[in-house]
Protein backbone atom coordinates (compact mmCIF):
# COMPACT_ATOMS: atom_id res chain seq x y z
CA UNK A 1 0.00 0.00 0.00
CA UNK A 2 3.08 2.09 1.03
CA UNK A 3 4.65 1.54 -2.71
CA UNK A 4 1.44 2.28 -4.16
CA UNK A 5 0.63 5.79 -2.65
CA UNK A 6 4.78 6.89 -3.08
CA UNK A 7 3.86 5.75 -6.86
CA UNK A 8 1.05 8.14 -6.70
CA UNK A 9 2.80 10.81 -5.35
CA UNK A 10 5.50 10.64 -7.73
CA UNK A 11 3.00 10.75 -10.51
CA UNK A 12 0.96 13.54 -8.78
CA UNK A 13 4.52 15.37 -8.64
CA UNK A 14 5.35 14.77 -11.94
CA UNK A 15 2.18 15.98 -13.47
CA UNK A 16 2.72 19.58 -11.18
CA UNK A 17 6.37 19.87 -12.33
CA UNK A 18 5.14 19.77 -16.26
CA UNK A 19 1.84 21.77 -15.66
CA UNK A 20 4.73 24.37 -13.53
CA UNK A 21 7.15 23.94 -16.70
CA UNK A 22 4.20 24.92 -19.75
CA UNK A 23 3.04 27.91 -17.37
CA UNK A 24 6.51 29.34 -17.04
CA UNK A 25 6.74 28.87 -20.88
CA UNK A 26 3.81 30.41 -21.77
CA UNK A 27 4.58 33.23 -19.25
CA UNK A 28 7.60 33.85 -20.86
CA UNK A 29 5.97 34.51 -24.52
CA UNK A 30 3.25 36.18 -22.49
CA UNK A 31 6.33 39.01 -21.56
CA UNK A 32 7.83 38.81 -24.91
CA UNK A 33 4.97 39.69 -26.80
CA UNK A 34 4.05 42.23 -24.30
CA UNK A 35 7.87 43.79 -24.74
CA UNK A 36 7.63 43.81 -28.44
CA UNK A 37 3.57 45.78 -28.71
CA UNK A 38 5.01 47.87 -25.77
CA UNK A 39 7.95 48.95 -28.49
CA UNK A 40 5.18 49.23 -31.29
CA UNK A 41 3.07 51.51 -29.45
CA UNK A 42 6.20 54.00 -28.28
CA UNK A 43 7.17 54.03 -31.69
CA UNK A 44 3.64 54.69 -33.03
CA UNK A 45 3.54 57.18 -30.38
CA UNK A 46 6.65 58.86 -31.61
CA UNK A 47 4.69 59.10 -35.23
CA UNK A 48 1.56 60.36 -34.29
CA UNK A 49 3.19 63.36 -31.85
CA UNK A 50 5.50 63.83 -35.17
CA UNK A 51 2.56 64.16 -36.94
CA UNK A 52 0.50 66.45 -34.64
CA UNK A 53 3.18 68.75 -34.18
CA UNK A 54 3.51 69.15 -38.35
CA UNK A 55 -0.60 69.48 -38.43
CA UNK A 56 -0.90 71.99 -35.26
CA UNK A 57 2.43 73.91 -37.06
CA UNK A 58 0.84 74.13 -39.77
CA UNK A 59 -2.06 75.75 -38.48
CA UNK A 60 -0.55 78.51 -36.73
CA UNK A 61 1.39 79.51 -39.54
CA UNK A 62 -1.98 79.55 -41.88
CA UNK A 63 -2.88 83.32 -41.13
CA UNK A 64 0.36 84.17 -41.84
CA UNK A 65 -0.08 82.16 -45.16
CA UNK A 66 -3.00 83.68 -45.60
CA UNK A 67 -1.81 87.17 -45.15
CA UNK A 68 0.80 87.26 -47.50
CA UNK A 69 -1.74 85.42 -50.29
CA UNK A 70 -3.77 88.52 -49.75
CA UNK A 71 -0.67 90.17 -49.88
CA UNK A 72 0.29 88.98 -53.73
CA UNK A 73 -3.47 89.36 -54.25
CA UNK A 74 -3.22 93.44 -53.49
CA UNK A 75 0.10 92.86 -55.69
CA UNK A 76 -1.97 91.62 -58.83
CA UNK A 77 -4.43 94.32 -58.46
CA UNK A 78 -2.13 97.00 -58.23
CA UNK A 79 0.05 95.26 -61.35
CA UNK A 80 -3.22 95.20 -63.52
CA UNK A 81 -4.57 98.52 -62.62
CA UNK A 82 -1.07 99.65 -64.22
CA UNK A 83 -1.44 97.93 -67.34
CA UNK A 84 -4.94 99.40 -67.76
CA UNK A 85 -3.38 102.63 -67.34
CA UNK A 86 -0.78 102.29 -69.64
CA UNK A 87 -3.26 100.91 -72.17
CA UNK A 88 -5.60 104.07 -71.71
CA UNK A 89 -1.53 105.96 -72.32
CA UNK A 90 -1.31 103.82 -75.48
CA UNK A 91 -4.69 104.94 -76.84
CA UNK A 92 -4.20 108.00 -76.22
CA UNK A 93 -0.93 108.47 -77.79
CA UNK A 94 -2.19 105.86 -80.81
CA UNK A 95 -5.24 108.60 -81.56
CA UNK A 96 -2.84 111.63 -80.89
CA UNK A 97 -0.34 109.88 -83.89
CA UNK A 98 -3.20 109.56 -86.31
CA UNK A 99 -4.85 112.92 -85.58
CA UNK A 100 -0.71 114.42 -86.47
CA UNK A 101 -0.65 112.38 -89.45
CA UNK A 102 -4.04 113.67 -90.73
CA UNK A 103 -2.68 117.32 -90.53
CA UNK A 104 0.66 116.30 -92.02
CA UNK A 105 -1.31 115.15 -95.09
CA UNK A 106 -3.50 118.10 -95.09
CA UNK A 107 -0.22 120.41 -94.88
CA UNK A 108 0.95 118.39 -97.69
CA UNK A 109 -2.36 118.46 -99.89
CA UNK A 110 -1.68 122.58 -98.96
CA UNK A 111 1.73 122.82 -99.80
CA UNK A 112 1.11 121.42 -103.29
CA UNK A 113 -1.72 123.76 -104.59
CA UNK A 114 0.16 126.34 -103.78
CA UNK A 115 3.83 125.00 -104.87
CA UNK A 116 3.95 127.04 -107.96
CA UNK A 117 2.45 130.02 -107.06
CA UNK A 118 4.74 133.08 -106.76
CA UNK A 119 4.29 135.58 -104.20
CA UNK A 120 3.14 132.59 -101.13
CA UNK A 121 7.32 132.05 -100.22
CA UNK A 122 6.21 132.97 -96.47
CA UNK A 123 3.32 131.16 -96.85
CA UNK A 124 5.12 127.99 -97.67
CA UNK A 125 8.23 128.45 -95.49
CA UNK A 126 5.35 128.56 -92.66
CA UNK A 127 4.00 125.44 -93.94
CA UNK A 128 7.14 123.82 -94.44
CA UNK A 129 8.28 124.43 -90.69
CA UNK A 130 5.07 123.52 -89.60
CA UNK A 131 5.16 119.91 -91.84
CA UNK A 132 8.69 119.92 -89.80
CA UNK A 133 7.00 120.90 -86.74
CA UNK A 134 4.30 117.79 -87.21
CA UNK A 135 6.90 115.42 -88.80
CA UNK A 136 9.33 115.49 -85.27
CA UNK A 137 5.96 115.55 -83.13
CA UNK A 138 4.51 112.16 -85.12
CA UNK A 139 8.46 111.00 -84.33
CA UNK A 140 8.15 111.92 -80.31
CA UNK A 141 4.89 110.07 -80.47
CA UNK A 142 6.18 106.73 -82.08
CA UNK A 143 8.75 106.96 -79.89
CA UNK A 144 6.60 107.22 -76.59
CA UNK A 145 4.18 104.77 -77.93
CA UNK A 146 7.06 102.36 -78.32
CA UNK A 147 8.11 102.93 -74.72
CA UNK A 148 4.61 102.19 -73.45
CA UNK A 149 4.25 99.42 -75.31
CA UNK A 150 7.22 98.11 -73.92
CA UNK A 151 6.22 98.89 -70.62
CA UNK A 152 3.12 97.42 -70.78
CA UNK A 153 4.66 94.14 -72.15
CA UNK A 154 7.11 94.39 -68.94
CA UNK A 155 3.71 94.95 -66.57
CA UNK A 156 1.93 92.05 -68.28
CA UNK A 157 4.95 89.92 -66.88
CA UNK A 158 5.07 90.95 -64.17
CA UNK A 159 1.20 89.78 -63.34
CA UNK A 160 1.49 86.79 -64.79
CA UNK A 161 4.51 86.47 -62.37
CA UNK A 162 2.22 87.31 -59.17
CA UNK A 163 -0.51 85.20 -60.26
CA UNK A 164 1.63 82.00 -61.13
CA UNK A 165 2.76 82.69 -57.40
CA UNK A 166 -0.21 83.09 -55.79
CA UNK A 167 -1.79 80.12 -57.88
CA UNK A 168 1.09 77.73 -56.41
CA UNK A 169 1.23 79.14 -52.87
CA UNK A 170 -2.81 78.63 -53.13
CA UNK A 171 -2.57 75.30 -54.11
CA UNK A 172 -0.14 74.62 -51.12
CA UNK A 173 3.10 73.89 -52.94
CA UNK A 174 6.14 75.51 -52.81
CA UNK A 175 7.16 77.36 -55.72
CA UNK A 176 8.89 75.67 -58.30
CA UNK A 177 12.09 77.56 -58.72
CA UNK A 178 12.80 76.39 -54.82
CA UNK A 179 16.00 74.70 -54.47
CA UNK A 180 17.88 74.73 -50.96
CA UNK A 181 19.52 72.64 -48.11
CA UNK A 182 19.46 71.00 -45.07
CA UNK A 183 20.64 73.37 -42.78
CA UNK A 184 20.41 71.44 -39.72
CA UNK A 185 18.88 67.72 -38.58
CA UNK A 186 16.90 66.78 -35.47
CA UNK A 187 16.76 62.97 -35.34
CA UNK A 188 15.37 62.80 -32.07
CA UNK A 189 12.56 65.74 -32.65
CA UNK A 190 11.81 63.91 -36.49
CA UNK A 191 12.49 67.57 -38.01
CA UNK A 192 15.12 69.37 -40.04
CA UNK A 193 15.93 73.43 -40.49
CA UNK A 194 16.50 74.53 -44.09
CA UNK A 195 18.57 77.48 -45.36
CA UNK A 196 15.35 78.67 -47.39
CA UNK A 197 12.25 80.55 -46.32
CA UNK A 198 9.79 82.73 -47.75
CA UNK A 199 12.14 84.74 -49.89
CA UNK A 200 13.24 81.16 -51.75
CA UNK A 201 9.86 80.09 -52.27
CA UNK A 202 8.60 77.90 -49.10
CA UNK A 203 5.40 77.11 -48.76
CA UNK A 204 4.18 76.27 -45.50
CA UNK A 205 2.13 73.01 -45.13
CA UNK A 206 3.66 72.04 -48.73
CA UNK A 207 5.77 68.72 -49.41
CA UNK A 208 9.20 68.66 -50.16
CA UNK A 209 12.02 65.91 -51.58
CA UNK A 210 14.90 65.17 -50.59
CA UNK A 211 17.68 64.29 -53.31
CA UNK A 212 21.19 62.66 -53.26
CA UNK A 213 22.29 61.24 -56.95
CA UNK A 214 19.48 62.21 -58.65
CA UNK A 215 17.39 60.28 -56.03
CA UNK A 216 14.66 61.30 -53.88
CA UNK A 217 15.75 59.48 -50.70
CA UNK A 218 13.02 61.32 -48.47
CA UNK A 219 9.83 63.61 -48.12
CA UNK A 220 9.44 66.60 -45.90
CA UNK A 221 6.19 68.36 -44.49
CA UNK A 222 7.11 72.58 -44.00
CA UNK A 223 5.75 73.21 -40.75
CA UNK A 224 7.27 76.93 -40.39
CA UNK A 225 8.01 79.50 -42.73
CA UNK A 226 10.06 82.58 -41.93
CA UNK A 227 11.97 85.00 -44.27
CA UNK A 228 15.19 82.58 -44.76
CA UNK A 229 14.70 79.60 -43.14
CA UNK A 230 12.19 77.08 -42.41
CA UNK A 231 11.42 73.79 -40.08
CA UNK A 232 9.97 70.78 -41.50
CA UNK A 233 8.99 67.36 -40.30
CA UNK A 234 10.69 64.33 -41.54
CA UNK A 235 7.75 62.48 -43.02
CA UNK A 236 7.47 58.89 -40.91
CA UNK A 237 8.45 55.47 -43.55
CA UNK A 238 9.64 57.96 -46.48
CA UNK A 239 13.16 57.67 -45.55
CA UNK A 240 15.04 55.11 -48.08
CA UNK A 241 15.99 52.32 -46.30
CA UNK A 242 19.55 52.24 -45.07
CA UNK A 243 19.85 55.72 -45.71
CA UNK A 244 20.88 58.77 -43.33
CA UNK A 245 19.68 62.01 -44.23
CA UNK A 246 22.83 64.44 -43.90
CA UNK A 247 23.28 68.28 -44.00
CA UNK A 248 23.84 69.80 -46.78
CA UNK A 249 21.40 67.08 -48.62
CA UNK A 250 19.32 69.00 -51.33
CA UNK A 251 15.86 70.04 -51.07
CA UNK A 252 13.16 70.83 -53.94
CA UNK A 253 9.43 70.99 -54.57
CA UNK A 254 7.77 67.80 -54.67
CA UNK A 255 5.69 67.09 -57.61
CA UNK A 256 1.90 67.73 -57.56
CA UNK A 257 1.52 63.69 -58.43
CA UNK A 258 3.41 62.76 -55.60
CA UNK A 259 1.31 64.96 -53.07
CA UNK A 260 -2.07 64.03 -54.18
CA UNK A 261 -1.32 60.33 -54.27
CA UNK A 262 0.02 60.70 -50.42
CA UNK A 263 -3.40 62.15 -50.09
Amino acid sequence: MANIFGSLTAIVLLISFFVAYKNKAAYEGKISETATQKGNLAKSKVRLKTAQDGVKAANDKRTETEAEIAKLTEETTAQQKAVDDLKLQIEAKTAKAAANKEQLDAIREKTAQVGELKGLAAKMRELSAEREALIQSIADTEAKLANLTAQNSQADGQVQTVRGRLETMSSGQSLPTLNTRIRSIYPTWGFVTLAAGNNGGVVTGSTLNVVRDDQTIAQLLVTSVERGSASASIIPDSVAPDTTLMVGDKVVPAAKTEKSTRN
